[in-house]
């Protein structure tokens, strides 16, 4: 064979690649027009029936020089790349990714802005439990100039005996001192009936972690006119995280921060698997600030400042973690929590930390 006649088949190869390369752009214009409907319809994305009716008509009508086996395997990935352009256009048309927004959700709680690129610090004690601890810790907090303070005034817990929370007296507990004080009240609301209460005596919603799969709560908080705070779950993939967030926004409420808390895993050295790496995709993904609870992925103090820094380096949007006047006789997590003065050396040394990276 001659070099021309080489070129000449090599130019017919080229011309077959364009052909396929066409057919291929056409049956994914088609397949995207599938998915739409099947949206629309409610109908799920994959569908094994109609995928082994395509093989079986394609291998019927198979003469060619390939195996059968060959044939399967290449229409197979096709079939696996269109399932993925359906999925790539479900991510495009959520009303909480960087695609539909591209540009950063600030919110706004009285005044102090989160996600506006200047990083903010959460604390504040795990469980409300009286009002002089909650002033104690609030008062350290403005010595401090934070004024974003959050507590637990219902709780969630494993056992249903440790302590509950106070509920609606935790509430107004945080409240008052905040209003003595000049702070802004995060605190956890566990169902759509206590949401319209609680409305009146906190800035931020928080749904926790446990609660992040709670549709009618999510539902819910989206309908107010209050920023909610949503954890990430116990054991949820990221995906899922955004889509949780998706029940929020689309019921009317953009004003979201996602939090991330740690993940639980098979590694028993700290309280949960803070996944690190989540404030970066998530900051990519969606355009809601993202934060990180260095006290529940760690449940240790020791780790407390180390995590912090990571989560300030990484990007995030702010750090919470919990602080106690007296931890030792906290009435849940007393472990975890920061007295005083470890609150302090905290605050003072992530202050020098986060100048550093400025």
């Amino acid at each position: 064979m001659t070099a021309n006649e080489l070129q000449e088949l090599r130019n017919k190869i080229d011309e077959v690649n364009l052909q396929i390369l066409t057919l291929l752009n056409e049956r994914a214009e088609i397949v995207q027009e599938i998915g739409e409907n099947k949206e629309k319809q409610g109908v799920v994305r994959f569908d094994p029936v109609r995928e082994r009716q395509a093989l079986d008509l394609i291998l019927e009508k198979h003469d060619g020089p390939f195996e059968s086996s060959t044939i399967q395997h290449l229409f197979k990935e096709i079939f696996k790349a269109s399932l993925e352009l359906q999925e790539d256009d479900h991510k495009k048309a959520l009303l909480v990714s960087r695609k539909a927004r591209p540009e950063n959700t600030i919110v706004d709680v009285n005044d102090e802005k989160i996600g506006n690129g200047e990083q903010q610090f959460i604390m504040g004690p795990c469980a409300v439990e009286g009002y002089d601890q909650v002033k104690a810790v609030a008062i350290a907090m403005k010595e401090q100039g934070l004024t974003l303070m959050r507590g637990g005034a219902f709780k969630p817990r494993t056992s249903p005996y440790d302590f509950q929370g106070l509920g609606i007296e935790g509430l107004q507990i945080l409240r008052k001192v905040a209003d003595e004080v000049g702070m802004s009240v995060i605190s956890e609301i566990l169902s759509p009936e206590d949401v319209e209460e609680a409305l009146d005596y906190v800035d931020v919603i928080q749904v926790g972690a446990r609660n992040m799969q709670n549709f009618e709560l999510l539902k819910t908080v989206g309908r107010v006119k209050k920023p909610v705070l949503l954890k990430r779950g116990l054991s949820a993939t990221i995906d899922e995280f955004i889509n949780a967030a998706e029940y929020i926004i689309s019921q009317g409420n953009d004003q979201i921060i996602l939090c991330e808390r740690g993940i639980r895993t098979y590694e028993k050295a700290t309280r949960n698997t803070l996944d690190i790496s989540a404030v970066p995709v998530l900051k990519k993904e969606t355009h809601l600030p993202v934060i990180v609870d260095v006290t529940h992925s760690t449940g240790r103090k020791d780790l407390l400042f180390p995590t912090a820094k990571a989560a300030l380096a990484i990007g995030a949007d702010a750090v919470m973690a919990e602080v106690h006047p007296d931890p030792a006789v906290a009435l849940s997590d007393s472990a975890q929590q920061m007295n005083i003065p470890e609150f302090n050396e905290f605050m003072n040394d992530l202050k020098e930390f986060k100048g550093k990276l400025a």
